[in-house]
């Protein structure tokens, strides 16, 4: 039996009535935008829109990140954060303007991390699937998430070198009945995560000492495909280790939903957003897109490490969750037919506007707006927005040309004309006022606990002067 019930009671502190963050405007980025690498192309500087964003407020830099490359693990293209820039309304928080400022290419050992599956596939190597992003407040350094381990390093914002590697948990890495791990597909594993289901969501403490990641969805031997309980990893950011997991409980685990963003509020209460793979995407069926924010409290929920969340008589308190706080799908853009986008999977609190409320911006991942055939050969895919179903009547190219065309659906030539284009990246602005966050906390540049001391210190030196002064 469950601790549910407490759990939702809980959930009622941690959504404190807040009410829905407003919705001010959003921004459909083309499809064949580039970032700063080279060669021209969609294996080379086509940006890569947004597995993760995050906005670092004691710099003033937002952060969008690729993930393994056109090519889906088959071909080795070299992952990626993208340093953007945009232009926001200070009193409105509209946002226009999108522009990349740099293009940082991530490598181990002076060696490239690759987007290709693990070969053997027991054996991560350079392989890199990057999915989740924070900034580390003391150092500016990349904690990025990847989803063929799970895994979590730490990059150097400079150099773009993996400096640390996270140790991850024993419980969550894929593999069989002998511990044998296969880190590139499903096959043969019957424990840990399931393929393409790994660390999808990534939050930092503001105090900066913790880092959670999440599993996209259940572990194989909690559910799989089927289950709706996922796990929180508490990483204590000074070891390197993992020192707690949480049990999260998805609403369903239909039309493959799953998490896709993680915002820490302050230390113990965070935004998470689960949604569905429908919606414009390619390859996606659009009817039935489901993408929701809620606010969850870790604060009373067990610690799970050793605990397998689905024996029968296992005794745990979930993470408590609020009812829906933000309806990505409820607003849409006139550039995308009015209709929904598939993969949102970026949300991060942004600066404060003037008159005091937050802007939060949520984004979305296009998979370059690229396919591929059984045998690997890869097409642009071209849609038409204003169509019902956008993707039904989809076409696809050659990649990086525009002739030789032919309609994805059925096969038969095609011309592409102008008012078919690459799927775009999207960006969506709210304002969110400070008592609707509620105790929330930014990024602080030093850990609490030494700010704390500092300003201790401070303050006795500060009195022994003026008692000398005094005296």
């Amino acid at each position: 039996m469950k601790l549910h019930a407490i759990a939702l009671a809980l959930a009622l502190s941690a959504s404190a009535a807040q009410a829905a963050p407003t919705f001010v405007n959003g921004i459909a980025i083309p499809g064949d935008t580039a970032d700063s690498t080279t060669p021209n192309g969609a294996n080379g500087n086509r940006l890569g829109f947004f597995s993760d964003i995050y906005y670092d407020p004691n710099r003033n830099e937002w952060w969008g990140l690729s993930d393994r490359g056109p090519g889906g693990g088959t071909l080795n293209y070299t992952t990626r954060a993208q340093r953007f820039s945009l232009d926001i309304n200070p009193n409105s928080g509209a946002i226009s303007n999108f522009r990349v400022d740099q293009t940082l290419t991530f490598s181990r050992g002076g060696s490239p991390m690759n987007g290709l599956a693990p070969n053997p596939t027991s054996v991560l190597g350079n392989a890199f699937d990057p999915e989740g992003l924070v900034v580390l407040p003391r150092t500016g350094n990349l904690l990025v998430s990847d989803e063929y381990g799970p895994s979590l390093v730490e990059i150097s914002r400079t150099t773009g070198e993996v400096v640390r590697t996270f140790t991850t948990p024993a419980n969550l890495i894929p593999r069989n009945a002998s511990n044998v791990p296969n880190f590139a597909s499903d096959t043969g594993n019957t424990a840990g995560k399931r393929t393409n289901r790994g660390f999808e969501s990534l939050a930092i403490s503001p105090d900066g000492r913790f880092t959670y990641a999440v599993l996209q969805s259940s572990t194989l031997d909690e559910g799989g495909a089927n289950g709706t309980l996922s796990r929180i990893v508490r990483f204590d950011n000074s070891t390197g280790l993992a020192v707690a997991q949480y049990a999260y409980r998805m609403d369903t685990a239909a039309q493959g939903r799953g998490t896709s963003a993680l915002v820490a509020i302050n230390n113990n209460e965070f935004y998470i957003l689960e949604r569905n793979n429908r919606g414009i995407g390619v390859g996606a069926t659009l009817a039935g897109a489901d993408k929701v924010v809620y606010r969850i409290n870790l604060n009373g929920a067990t610690d799970v490490s050793n605990i397998n969340l689905t024996a029968p008589g296992a005794l745990f308190t979930e993470v408590s969750k609020s009812s829906p706080v933000l309806d990505l799908d409820a607003n849409t853009l006139a550039a995308l037919g009015n209709k929904s986008p598939e993969k949102w999977e970026g949300l991060t609190i942004g600066p404060r506007l003037a008159n005091g409320d937050y802007l939060l911006l949520a984004g979305t991942d296009n998979d370059y707006s690229v396919t591929q055939n059984g045998s690997n050969v890869q097409f642009d895919v071209y849609m038409r927005y204003s169509d019902l179903d956008p993707f039904a009547n989809s076409i696809s190219c050659p990649l990086d040309q525009r002739s030789n065309c032919f309609f994805t659906t059925g096969g038969a030539a095609a011309v592409l004309s102008s008012d078919y284009s690459l799927l775009p990246g999207v960006l969506h602005a709210y304002r969110i006022s400070a008592a609707e966050l509620g105790n929330y906390v930014a990024p602080v540049p030093v850990p609490a606990t030494a700010a704390l001391l500092g300003l201790g210190l401070l303050g006795l030196i500060g009195a022994k002067r003026r008692t000398k002064a005094n005296g």
